[in-house]
């Protein structure tokens, strides 16, 4: 199912499949596969914060600098906080691109085998089966608290709103 929303990519526009939640939502379960290709539920992580973040593909410019990002940022967030990135790589590329840019504090997973993460999410984009550039602040109890689609993929997100987003959830 294709919605109304759409991103551009260098001002092309794309069409995403399926429906983004919103802030208040609760976070939909997909399984995506980890690096070592196995099987993991995005609802495993319940109980911890968590900054999601999806990508076109790591190997690209803008998704490498967003990810070493929030690898830098992860250092000062706590151990209740964890960081996914979720793109279309593959599982080994995914694993060869985080040890070559040193990336420890991100935990990388792979849609590609059913793109369950980009339909739930809403952010798989029809004609390139890639996923759109997103992020969302899931809080512990799997209720999204901050959602943002970035409009033109070849762009950074907001850093700055989604760590507020997740600093309002930690601070005991």
């Amino acid at each position: 199912m294709t919605n109304s929303t759409t991103v551009t990519m260098k001002g092309n526009p794309l069409t995403l499949i399926g429906n983004m939640p919103k802030s208040g939502d609760t976070a939909p379960d997909a399984e995506v596969l980890n690096n070592d290709l196995a099987p993991v539920k995005l609802s495993s992580f319940r109980g911890k914060t968590c900054i999601l973040t999806s990508v076109p593909s790591l190997d690209t410019p803008v998704c490498d600098i967003e990810t070493r990002r929030f690898n830098t940022e992860a250092a000062g967030l706590g151990s209740d906080v964890v960081i996914l990135t979720i793109s279309m790589d593959l599982p080994f590329a995914q694993k060869r691109w985080c040890g070559a840019a040193g990336i420890q504090n991100v935990i990388t997973l792979s849609d590609h085998r059913t793109a369950a993460f980009g339909k739930a999410y809403g952010v798989l984009i029809q004609e390139l089966r890639l996923l759109a550039r997103s992020v969302m602040v899931i809080d512990r109890n799997g209720v999204i608290r901050y959602a943002e689609l970035v409009k033109e993929i070849a762009e950074e997100p907001n850093y700055g709103a989604a760590l507020a987003a997740v600093k309002s959830l930690t601070v005991s």
